[in-house]
């Protein structure tokens, strides 16, 4: 079972992608809330930013991870944790669609990253269960950002 705090902070960790959903596929909210909080905020602008910062803080989760290994393992986690924030940096400079694109297979390879390390023992059992949530959401509104926006 997944302990409510972090179910509860995931999932309010998902606003901002839904949002941006929403908004992409809602022109006229879209627009209205671009003229009130800003362009950056709304449809995928907001995804694509926010993603990026998502990525980056998981890289610092997974490094903790990696302090629960010891020798080559601990190695391995440190050098693999650092992955989604390289990735995020490299391959988000693009236009909205592609950097979308770049961010389903960061938060996707993430996943990967996030079962590698579950089934080294170095997270709580609790942990994949959230992430397959929390990436579903992710990716699904990532999605959506991509095709409609």
């Amino acid at each position: 079972m997944i302990p409510r705090a972090p179910l509860v902070l995931g999932l309010a960790g998902t606003l901002p992608f839904i949002w941006g959903a929403i908004t992409t596929g809602m022109p006229d909210l879209a627009l209205s809330a671009a003229q009130t909080i800003g362009p950056r905020f709304v449809g995928p602008y907001i995804q694509l930013f926010y993603g990026a910062v998502i990525l980056s803080f998981m890289s610092g989760v997974l490094w903790g991870f990696a302090t629960k290994a010891e020798g080559a393992q601990a190695a391995t986690g440190y050098a693999l944790s650092v992955l989604p924030a390289l990735w995020a940096f490299f391959m988000t400079g693009g236009g909205p669609t592609s950097a979308g694109i770049y961010l389903i297979a960061g938060f996707l390879g993430l996943l990967a990253l996030d079962y590698m390390f579950s089934k080294w023992g170095l997270t709580p059992p609790w942990w994949m269960p959230l992430r397959m949530i929390l990436t579903g959401i992710v990716v699904t509104c990532l999605v959506i950002g991509v095709v409609l926006g």
